[in-house]
């Protein structure tokens, strides 16, 4: 499973990529102009070499004939980019269209298994699935990674599924468990992931033993 930072910031992502803690990057307009770059682009090509992997980037479209040409712009920026297109109507021609050319697509905006064999269908290579919308909404986001994961095998797509922001431990564990490809989880959830208090206790009864002895590993 691979885990990816919901982020723009260039110094999140480099101390992220840095300590190895993430396979890539997923971005979203907020996010972005949140950073308020002089140079969108140049910004985004930043963003590729920080991240050192797959880097997720949002079309600036929602007509056919507008996501095509964006996302086809977006694509030369680097190797690295998938380019995540909502999955409605008015597009999934040009989700064929763009992976015919060679353009990795990611469907946005997809809730059941219904919709991720149709983005599959359409030639989409990952479906994004929101976590926070879906519990909003009252549904059990582990339960339908899980369907997710059963239709998308049972039909042999090779669709990635990404689970988009868990908040807790928790959340994300069950993503995890229930078969999601990545995960992208915000800056502050990733440093949260990194603690627990039996840890931070632990570090406390080790660093009174140091105090205590002082003797070292090193051979002579």
């Amino acid at each position: 499973m691979k885990i990816f930072l919901a982020s723009a910031n260039l110094e999140d992502i480099r101390w992220a990529s840095h300590r190895r803690l993430i396979d890539g990057v997923l971005t979203t307009h907020g996010l972005i102009g949140s950073e308020e770059p002089e140079d969108v682009r140049e910004h985004l090509a930043l963003v590729c070499r920080a991240s050192g992997g797959p880097v997720l980037v949002t079309a600036h479209a929602l007509t056919s004939a507008d996501v095509y040409r964006d996302a086809r712009e977006l694509a030369k920026l680097s190797d690295n980019i998938l380019v995540q297109i909502p999955f409605v109507e008015d597009v999934v021609d040009s989700i064929h269209r763009l992976s015919v050319d060679g353009v990795r697509v990611a469907a946005t905006l997809v809730f059941s298994a219904a919709q991720a064999l149709l983005a599959a269908r359409a030639g989409a290579r990952a479906v994004v699935v929101s976590i926070d919308d879906l519990d909003a909404a009252g549904q059990d986001a582990g339960a339908v990674l899980r369907e997710f994961r059963d239709a998308l095998d049972g039909s042999s797509s090779e669709v990635d599924i990404i689970a988009h922001n868990p908040r807790t431990a928790s959340q994300f564990a069950a993503c995890a468990a229930a078969g999601a490809d990545a995960i992208a989880v915000t800056t502050d959830t990733l440093r949260e992931l990194l603690v627990h208090p039996l840890t931070d206790r632990g570090i406390d009864r080790f660093l009174k033993e140091l105090s205590q002895r002082h003797a070292a590993w090193t051979v002579v």
